[in-house]
């Protein structure tokens, strides 16, 4: 069976320090390619950071889709054969922000998603994109893509799920909280199950580092189509590179019984 190599690299970004945050993606990148990895996941707003004081200062910090940030990512997918998942803060019109996210594929083609269900303050910074999570068909496989708060929304990522994506990636910021002892975040929790009930798979790449008081779950995941992690899954706020081999057929078998299959069983009528 052909398996596809996906990166999740956790990374600490700068808040507004967008060379420096280019640099770092770019090493990370590299070091992806370098391991033969033809997916790279990377988190949430790792062109700019993400404790913004207001709105005024992420426009500062934004970028348009032909910037210098996604300019490199473009030229590095060509160059080194390698699909890029990244958030970046993307400048709109009229003064605007959305938290995006791009999938750049070494054919040259970009697919950008904004961020539609926003998390606490984000509400006060950003735009809420108002179109439905893309599934794109790359040379790989069928990729879906997200960003952090919308794995929270079931309904989301079923979308994703009955658009065919065997994959889907999500960058993301999940920040640190009070849990049970013993207990693992409850954000890797919900990623293994929405990649269960839908036979999907699913990684998603947190960052570390405290940024403004604010420190992060360091929670990056990559999950198979039955739910179980293949690399990280646990709380580790530091940098981390984790690796999986994907036999990404397996997410186009939906059944899981004789007699069950995940979306089929669906009954829409009675929700």
């Amino acid at each position: 069976m052909t398996l596809l190599r996906v990166v999740c690299h956790q990374l600490a970004p700068r808040i507004g320090d967008t060379h420096y945050n280019r640099t770092l993606t770019e090493r990370s990148i590299r070091a992806a390619a370098s391991l033969n990895a033809q997916v790279i996941v990377l988190p949430e707003l790792v062109q700019s950071g993400y404790m913004f004081t207001d709105l005024e200062e992420a426009h500062e910090a934004s970028e348009t889709r032909d910037g210098p940030t996604l300019s490199l990512w473009k030229s590095l997918a060509q160059a080194l054969g390698i699909i890029i998942v990244a958030g970046f803060c993307e400048r709109l019109s009229a003064g605007r922000v959305a938290n995006s996210a791009a999938l750049v594929e070494p054919s040259g083609r970009l697919t950008v998603y904004r961020k539609a269900h926003l998390w606490d303050r984000e509400k006060l910074i950003f735009t809420a994109g108002d179109a439905p999570p893309p599934v794109v068909d790359t040379a790989v496989g069928r990729i879906g893509m997200m960003i952090c708060y919308d794995l929270e929304l079931p309904e989301w990522v079923r979308l994703a799920a009955l658009a065919e994506a065997d994959l889907l990636c999500a960058p993301v910021n999940w920040p640190d909280g009070p849990r049970p002892v013993g207990e693992r975040p409850a954000e890797i929790v919900r990623v293994q199950a929405n990649a269960a009930v839908n036979r999907m798979f699913i990684a998603a790449c947190d960052r570390y580092g405290e940024e403004r008081g604010v420190n992060w779950v360091g929670g990056s995941v990559i999950v198979d189509a039955d739910g179980y992690p293949l690399a990280g899954a646990a709380s580790q706020p530091m940098e981390q590179q984790w690796v999986a081999d994907l036999p990404l057929a397996q997410a186009r078998n939906k059944s899981i019984s004789d007699h069950n299959h995940v979306h089929r069983d669906r009954r829409p009528g009675l929700y």
